[in-house]
């Protein structure tokens, strides 16, 4: 959403682009075992929950410190693509808890009787055009609003608020413990 206010739709689409190369390599992961191996490893669990935590951190200072931008009719200057869409990926690739979840509930709609792949590539192809569909409509909406935030003020505000945004979900996934089985 952060990148739909700074950027517009249009190049936001890098992030959502980048979320969703995330989500697909945590579909893998699960799909070829190393999802119950990273559940079943406090080892391998706390290194990404702190890998996360600290980049949530990190974009959260990096939003706090953005300046407001001139806004007029056009969108801001946007980082290049490629950057943009390591983001989506890294805040998607980082979360554990979405591969535990993933561990915990793909398998009841897995049919052993069937090719497991032709299974796991419906449901990575629904999971993506859904998720796709639900960020495009929060930057979407997120990019509306950037053309509502005209002073430095406004702007400075949202920077900060969304800066708070990354520090609460930073805390939370320091908060997060792993369910042993």
């Amino acid at each position: 959403m952060s990148t739909g206010l700074r950027y517009g739709l249009r190049r936001g689409y890098w992030n959502i682009f980048g979320l969703q190369i995330g989500l697909l390599v945590q579909i893998g992961i699960v799909a070829v075992g190393l999802g119950a191996v990273l559940a079943n490893s406090a080892l391998a669990f706390t290194a990404i929950k702190w890998f996360g935590v600290a980049y949530l951190v990190y974009l959260g200072i990096r939003q706090w410190r953005s300046a407001p931008s001139e806004v007029a009719d056009a969108p801001a200057v946007a980082d290049r693509g490629t950057t943009m869409l390591a983001r989506g990926f890294l805040v998607n690739a980082s979360n554990p808890k979405a591969v535990v979840f993933m561990v915990a509930v793909l398998p009841q709609f897995l049919d052993p009787a069937r090719p497991l792949i032709t299974q796991y590539l419906a449901i990575a192809a629904t999971m993506v055009v859904v998720d796709m569909l639900v960020m495009t409509g929060y930057t979407s909406l997120a990019s509306r609003v950037l053309r509502m935030m005209r002073s430095h003020r406004q702007q400075k505000t949202m920077n900060r608020t969304f800066a708070g945004l990354f520090f609460a979900a930073a805390t939370f996934l320091a908060t997060v413990r792993r369910v042993t089985p």
